[in-house]
Formats: structure tokens, sequence, C-alpha cells
């Protein structure tokens, strides 16, 4: 195995125009959303990472089936309640904890014990902030430690609404409750405070019985239970994550322009661009548009003629926190 790196040759200034893979955080809920859906739903773009394919690979070990093909996904959803729950399933969620998270609220209803595992770094995660608000629903867990992987879950098939306040700004453990929710009777009432929204913006695309009302310093989420979801056919935007290097690199060369294609500008998300901005990087949105809810535009970046420090302000740490080893480069 190589452990070292030879670069021989350095890079000159360009003007070019690329695209990226798709946004991760968007392909895992295409999968959980579409193997509920009630039919095909397929996808270009979706992000063949790790996590992404093990998110496949969860709901293929809950009976549904899936494909690639021509360079596009497909998932053969079987309705909400289609999922086949089996005894001695151990999901494998690797070092996904987007997937780890939400794929609980798909299996609160499972009559076996279903094992959640993950590698050395999301065993070592918090799963109790998860566990404590589903069992409300009324599934039951058996974690590590009482918070950590690996964990055991066993759901009811009758499942309570209850009342979530989400207070640490956690889209994971908000998106899995969503999805609990969506199997309980009643209205089930979320306080959260402020964090990305994708499945809230799927839910309302997907015209599902889910409101959002926004207040000063959370958002108010009801949502009612879902019998039905239709196929979800998606073309993934570009992760502005994995665009942020392709951002970095032409800031850090002199004359220099770049044009990222169909990139993901959830404005919970470009925390990176405000701060490049603030240190002089020319930075454009152009061609915004809003697709399924989404908010997406091409990045067109500029080498600046100089690049200045700054104190960054608190309030942009959670929209850059997947970019700050990047923005520290810079």
């Amino acid at each position: 195995m190589l452990n070292s790196l030879s670069i021989n040759k350095r890079i000159k200034n360009f003007k070019k125009s690329i695209s990226v893979s798709g946004d991760k955080s968007i392909s895992i809920r295409w999968v959980l959303f579409s193997s509920l859906s009630n039919g095909v739903s397929s996808a270009k773009n979706l992000l063949l990472s790790e996590d992404v394919l093990a998110a496949i690979k969860a709901v293929n070990k809950l009976g549904i089936k899936s494909k690639l093909k021509n360079n596009k996904y497909k998932i053969y959803g079987k309705g909400v309640n289609g999922l086949k729950y089996k005894k001695n399933i151990t999901i494998d969620a690797k070092n996904s904890g987007t997937l780890g998270r939400l794929i609980l609220g798909l299996l609160i209803n499972s009559p076996y014990e279903i094992k959640l595992i993950g590698d050395k770094s999301l065993s070592n995660r918090d799963f109790k902030r998860i566990s404590d608000p589903l069992s409300k629903f009324g599934a039951k867990f058996n974690l590590k430690k009482n918070k950590n992987l690996p964990l055991k879950i066993s759901g009811s098939n009758k499942l309570n609404s209850i009342n979530y306040f989400e207070k640490k700004g956690s889209a994971q453990c908000k998106s899995a409750v969503i999805f609990g929710a969506m199997r309980s009777e009643g209205t089930t009432l979320i306080k959260a405070k402020k964090s990305r929204n994708h499945t809230e913006l799927l839910c309302k695309y997907l015209k599902l019985p889910v409101s959002v009302k926004s207040k000063q310093n959370y958002d108010e989420i009801k949502i009612k239970r879902v019998n039905y979801i239709k196929p979800l056919n998606y073309n993934i935007p570009s992760d502005i994550s994995s665009s942020a290097f392709f951002i970095a690199l032409t800031a850090l060369l002199d004359n220099s322009k770049l044009t990222i294609r169909n990139v993901n500008i959830n404005p919970s998300r470009t925390g990176i661009i405000t701060i490049l901005r603030k240190m002089g990087i020319k930075i454009f949105f152009k061609n915004k548009r809003i697709y399924k809810g989404e908010k997406n535009a091409d990045i067109k970046i500029s080498s600046p003629s100089n690049i200045k420090s700054i104190n960054c302000p608190p309030n942009l740490n959670s929209g850059a926190i997947d970019e700050f080893l990047v923005i520290f480069l810079v």
C-alpha cells in the first residue's frame, strides 16, 4: 500500500467549467424516501460513496430492490408499510451519522429486533439523542454503554404521536423523528433549533402532511400519518462539500476562474461561501433556480488579488461545519 504521494508538476492557472459528484445529504434521503414510495424512483448523479451505498444496502436488507443502469439508479419502493422486517437483520451504517440516525425512524415498527452497527468513529457517537425521542413512539432500544453503537431496536405495531424539542440543531435527529412520525397515529409536534432542512423540503415537494412554521429561534414542525408517497425522480445536484476543494484551489491560484455547475446552495450549507467572500474571494451564484424545493445554482469563482484574514462570526459555524478544514487551507 502506498503511504506517500509525490506531485511533480505544479498546477497552472486555468479557466474551467466542471461538475462534481452528487450531494450526500440529498442522496441518502432520496434512498430512504424512495424505499417508502409506491413505485419506481430513479436518480441521476447519485453519489455512490460508501455512505450512500450503505443506505442502499440497508433498504435492500429491508426487502427493497435497487438497480444501477446507464448511470441512473432505480429503487423499487413498496409503500410506506412495504418494508420487510426479518429476524436477525444487521444494518451497517459504516461511517454515516445521517444513515445511522435516519434509518432508525424507518425501523420503529419492526416486530423483530434489528441490530445497527457502524465503524469505530460512528460507534463512539451519541445515539441516545435519537433513541430517547424514538422510544416515546413505542420503540425499544438497547445501546452499548447506554448511548453508543452497536444498538438493538425493536418496534411497535401501535406507535403514538409525540412532542419533541430538538435543542442542539441536529438535522439527523429531527429527520429521524419525522420518519418515525410518518408511521404514527395522530399529530407529532417537533420544536427544533434551526438546522439543515433537506428532509422538510422533500416532504413539501412530495406533498406529505408535514407543515413547517419558522419561528425566531426554532422551527415548529407538525407531522401527521403518511399513507402514500409518490415515486421520487431526482437529478441530484452537486455537493457543496465536494465543491469546496475546487473553490479553495481556484482561490489559491493566480489568474484562475472556475464554474461549478448545478450545485446545491441550500442556505444551511453555504457558510463556506460567506466566509470566503469575507476573505476577499470573488464568488458568485449564476443561473439560480429552485428544483424540488432546493436552491441550486452554478458557482463562479475568480482568483482574488489578495486574501485577507478574518475573525469568523460564530453564527456561520453550523453552515460551514463540514468545510472548515478546507477553509483553514485558504
